[in-house]
C-alpha cells in the first residue's frame, strides 16, 4: 500500500500551533494544564521503552483525546486485554481533562500525545515501536498516521463519527488532514453515514467497516460497576432529584431559573449540577447565578453526600454514578456552542433525560427522542407527557413545565427511563465488534 506523506502546509501548520501554544496559555489555563503534562512526554515515552518494551510481543498504540473518546476507547482495550494478555498496548491522549482516566485505562503507559510534528512523531515511534496505531473518534493526526504507515505499522480508527458539521469536512482542514485519512489501514464507523463521510475525508471506502459505538458498552460497563452502597449515591436521595451533567454557563443558567419555579410548585424538589470544567471561576459564577435566581448558593458535593437542595459538584468524576441515583438527567451543551455532551450515560441508567434546543449533531439524542425516552427543552411540549401537569407554576419556562410535568407524572417519567435504557440495550455490540477490527488491523501490519 503507498503511504502518502503530510503537505508541507500542514508541517508549518503543526509548527506554527506549537509555536503559538505557549503564548496563548496564558490566558487558558486548560491550554496551560496540557503544555505543562505534554512538556517531557519523548522523554518518559522512551525511559518506558527502555526498561519494559519487549519488541517480541506485538504493541497497540491507541489514542484518545479527551475523556468522552477515552471511555470508548478504555472498553475496547479492556475488551483485547482480556482477550491478547501477552500485547503491549500504550496510551495517549491530548486533553488535560483526561489524565486522570489515562491512568486507570488498562495500558503498560500511558501519557499526553506527543506534538505531531516530523522530529516528535519519529522520536515516539522509534521508542515505541508500535505494531498498531489506533486512534478513537475522529482525533486522527495526519504526521503520527503517515509516518506510521510508511514503517508498515497498521493504522486505524475506531468508533469514528463524523457530524455533517465537522469542520473537518471544510476547506482547509479537508485538504491539510486527507493524507492521514488515506494512510488508514482498517476503519470502524459508527454508521453509514460517519463511513460516508470517512471517505470524504480520505479513508478508502473498501477499508471502511460499520462497527457500532462502543460508548453504548461503556456506559452499561460503568453503571454495572457501581456498587450499591457508593457514597455519592446518597446525594440523590431526601427528595426528587434531577442530576445535570456536563454543563455550561448556558445551561446553568436556564436550569437554574427553572429550578426556582419549580421550587415553588415542589419543594422537595432537589438540583445537582455538574459543571463540564468545575475550575474556582466557574464555581463562583454558579454561586452569584442561584442568587441572582433567588436561590441559596449551591452547597459544594466534593467527597461527601450532603442533601441539600441545591448542590454542585466541585471536581471531574462521578457523574455515572449521579445519574444513576436520579429522577430525571439533564446533559449539558445544548444551550451554546460546545455541542451536547453524552445522553448514553444518563440512559443507560434508565432515567429520562433532557437537554437544550441545539441536539441536532448528536446522533444518540435523535435516537432517544425517537424512542420517546427524553425531552428537547422547548415550548413543544413531548407528546408522551401531559402538558396541564408541569404549566401551573412553571409560567413560560418550557425547561420548567417538563421539570414539575415528570415530578407530578412519575409513571410515565419511568417509562421513558425504561425506553431510554432499551435503548441502550439495542446499542451494545460496538465494543467487542471494534476490539475484532484492531485485531485485524495488528495482524495485517508487516
Amino acid at each position: 500500500m503507498h503511504s502518502p506523506s503530510t503537505s508541507l502546509a500542514y508541517r508549518a501548520a503543526a509548527r506554527l500551533a506549537a509555536a503559538m501554544a505557549p503564548g496563548l496559555a496564558r490566558s487558558r489555563p486548560k491550554l496551560r494544564a496540557a503544555l505543562a503534562g505534554r512538556a517531557g512526554v519523548l522523554d518518559r515515552l522512551a525511559e518506558w521503552a527502555r526498561g519494559a518494551r519487549d519488541p517480541a510481543r506485538p504493541l497497540l498504540w491507541m489514542h484518545a483525546s479527551s475523556v468522552g473518546e477515552g471511555l470508548q476507547a478504555e472498553i475496547v482495550l479492556k475488551t483485547l486485554r482480556a482477550a491478547h494478555p501477552a500485547w503491549q498496548i500504550a496510551y495517549t491522549h491530548f486533553s488535560p481533562s483526561a489524565e486522570a482516566l489515562a491512568r486507570r485505562q488498562p495500558a503498560d503507559v500511558a501519557d499526553y500525545l506527543p506534538w505531531d510534528r516530523p522530529r516528535d512523531v519519529t522520536a515516539a515511534l522509534d521508542a515505541l515501536r508500535p505494531t498498531a496505531v489506533v486512534f478513537c473518534k475522529l482525533d486522527l493526526w495526519p504526521e503520527l498516521a503517515t509516518r506510521a504507515a510508511a514503517r508498515g505499522v497498521g493504522v486505524g480508527l475506531v468508533a469514528a463519527t463524523v457530524s455533517r458539521q465537522s469542520g473537518r469536512l471544510r476547506w482547509p482542514a479537508r485538504r491539510l488532514l486527507r493524507p492521514g485519512y488515506a494512510a488508514v489501514t482498517l476503519a470502524g464507523a459508527v454508521a453509514e453515514d460517519d463511513a460516508a463521510r470517512l471517505a470524504e475525508l480520505g479513508v478508502p471506502r473498501e477499508r471502511i467497516e460499520i462497527t457500532g459505538d462502543p460508548r453504548y458498552d461503556s456506559a452499561a460497563d460503568r453503571v454495572h460497576a457501581i456498587p450499591p452502597d457508593e457514597p455519592l449515591l446518597a446525594s440523590c436521595r431526601g427528595g426528587p432529584t434531577l442530576v445535570a451533567g456536563s454543563t455550561w454557563p448556558e445551561d446553568e443558567e436556564a436550569l437554574l431559573r427553572a429550578f426556582a419555579a419549580v421550587r415553588a410548585a415542589r419543594p422537595d424538589a432537589r438540583l445537582i449540577l455538574v459543571p463540564h470544567e468545575p475550575t474556582p471561576e466557574h464555581l463562583a459564577r454558579l454561586e452569584e447565578l442561584a442568587r441572582s435566581a433567588g436561590l441559596e448558593a449551591p452547597a459544594r458535593l466534593g467527597g461527601s453526600a450532603p442533601t441539600a437542595a441545591l448542590l454542585v459538584m466541585d471536581r471531574v468524576g462521578g457523574l455515572a454514578t449521579l445519574y444513576a441515583g436520579a429522577t430525571i438527567a439533564y446533559v449539558g451543551g445544548g444551550y451554546g456552542t460546545a455541542g451536547l455532551h453524552s445522553v448514553v450515560e444518563p440512559a443507560a441508567c434508565g432515567v429520562p433525560v433532557l437537554f437544550g434546543p441545539r441536539w441536532r449533531s448528536s446522533r444518540d439524542a435523535a435516537v432517544l427522542l425517537e424512542h420517546r425516552a427524553a425531552a428537547v427543552v422547548s415550548p413543544k411540549f413531548p407528546d408522551w407527557l401531559d402538558l396541564d401537569s408541569g404549566s401551573t407554576h412553571a409560567g413560560a419556562n418550557p425547561l420548567a413545565a417538563i421539570w414539575l410535568a415528570l415530578l407530578r407524572n412519575p409513571g410515565h417519567a419511568r417509562a421513558a427511563g425504561r425506553r431510554a435504557l432499551a435503548c441502550v440495550e439495542e446499542g451494545l455490540g460496538g465494543a467487542a465488534r471494534s476490539a475484532r477490527l484492531v485485531e485485524r488491523i495488528l495482524a495485517s501490519a508487516r
